[in-house]
């Protein structure tokens, strides 16, 4: 593997600014930034998930599904980093659309709404469920993207809800209904 990051201090951003892929440099405050730095956050956070996750057997396919996740979120990332650069496909939103309905059919409906909880690794999912929103409106202020990136996290938002839902399940754990307050 060729070394593509031997100096990580660079000190070029010193000032506010940080450099994209295509040359240019941006403040760091810049809409494509500020997505960019959510999109990152979020797969972190899904690293959270994911290291909690491989931590029970019984979780192993939704670790397949969110190690994908990880990777299509880079190249998402590689698409906010370099303006007109175009990465996602229609096959990364198909996948997320399958795993949705794969998912969901095991879940009982829903009567009413849930709050993040139960399990700890349930709750550390509506955390990226959250973050992957937060992302979403961030990528939203994009202007030259493709549908792709909105598309991705869409999808990537309700796919998380309904993981989390699945490791409750999985995990002999209640979702936590909301109560109406009177």
């Amino acid at each position: 593997m060729v070394d593509r990051l031997s100096i990580i201090t660079t000190r070029t951003g010193d000032e506010g600014t940080t450099g994209l892929g295509d040359g240019s440099r941006v403040t760091k405050n810049n809409p494509r930034v500020e997505a960019m730095g959510d999109v990152d956050e979020l797969n972190s956070v899904l690293g959270v998930v994911l290291a909690h996750m491989r931590n029970e057997e019984k979780l192993n396919e939704y670790v397949v599904v969110l190690n994908r996740v990880q990777h299509a979120l880079f190249d998402l990332g590689s698409e906010l980093a370099v303006p007109g650069f175009k990465q996602l496909q229609d096959a990364q939103v198909t996948y997320l659309d399958e795993n949705i309905a794969h998912f969901n059919a095991r879940l009982p409906a829903l009567k009413e709404f849930i709050l993040p909880g139960g399990s700890g690794i349930a709750t550390h999912t509506h955390v990226a469920r959250s973050v992957c929103r937060r992302a979403e409106r961030s990528v939203v202020n994009v202007a030259d993207l493709g549908p792709h990136p909105k598309q991705y996290l869409n999808r990537l938002s309700d796919l998380l809800f309904i993981l989390a839902r699945c490791v409750n399940q999985s995990l002999g754990v209640n979702d936590v209904m909301w109560q109406r307050q009177t």
